[in-house]
């Protein structure tokens, strides 16, 4: 399947941790954003909207939109795991996510559903300038969080880019995800061991 074609999120990352960490895995092992309709798949599969909400009025600008705030986060993040003397591009990614952070995210409500339960409903069409500030404050929250800023760690996987908030026990997690680049190590480090049995 084309991957402009994807309507589901099982394509797509959400084991970072944060919402505006599984955005920076949108580019790896390649730009994932290649259409409005991955787009639209990444924002609910993220939890930014409920799965019944339409995201029909989205169109291209909204890629700009979420990539330049990517980008931005990308800077920040990555600047957090190699401190060092802040640069004027890092000032400039800073100052744009706390800009993009003041705008409001959508507004969520409870109705009550088809057999009578509480679901989770948006007040309103979902905007783009209310899900990139919901982005940007998750952002601006994992970056003044001391605990949350401490537990990121670049994923150890062979040219893995990925960024993650290590939560787990010891905080030994060393993959983005066991079941990708972990699986990779593990079959890699067996294929090592059977090398040099048969040497």
């Amino acid at each position: 399947m084309a991957l402009g074609t994807v309507t589901v999120a099982y394509e797509l990352r959400f084991d970072a941790g944060r919402i505006c960490l599984d955005l920076l895995a949108t580019t790896h092992p390649v730009e994932r954003f290649d259409s409005v309709g991955v787009l639209c798949a990444w924002v609910t599969g993220a939890g930014l909207v409920p799965a019944t909400t339409s995201l029909a009025h989205a169109d291209p600008s909204w890629l700009v939109a979420f990539r330049e705030l990517r980008g931005q986060i990308g800077q920040l993040v990555r600047g957090g795991l190699t401190p060092t003397v802040p640069r004027p591009s890092y000032d400039l990614a800073l100052g744009r996510v706390n800009e993009l952070a003041r705008v409001s995210p959508p507004a969520p409500r409870a109705v009550r559903g088809e057999d009578g339960s509480l679901v989770r409903e948006l007040e309103g069409v979902p905007q783009c300038a209310a899900l990139v500030g919901a982005i940007a404050r998750d952002a601006v929250e994992l970056l003044t969080d001391p605990v949350a800023r401490a537990g990121l760690r670049q994923c150890e996987g062979d040219n893995c880019p990925i960024v993650y908030v290590d939560s787990s026990r010891g905080r030994r997690r060393r993959w983005c995800s066991s079941e990708v680049c972990g699986n990779r190590e593990r079959v890699a480090r067996h294929r090592r061991r059977a090398a040099l049995a048969r040497a």
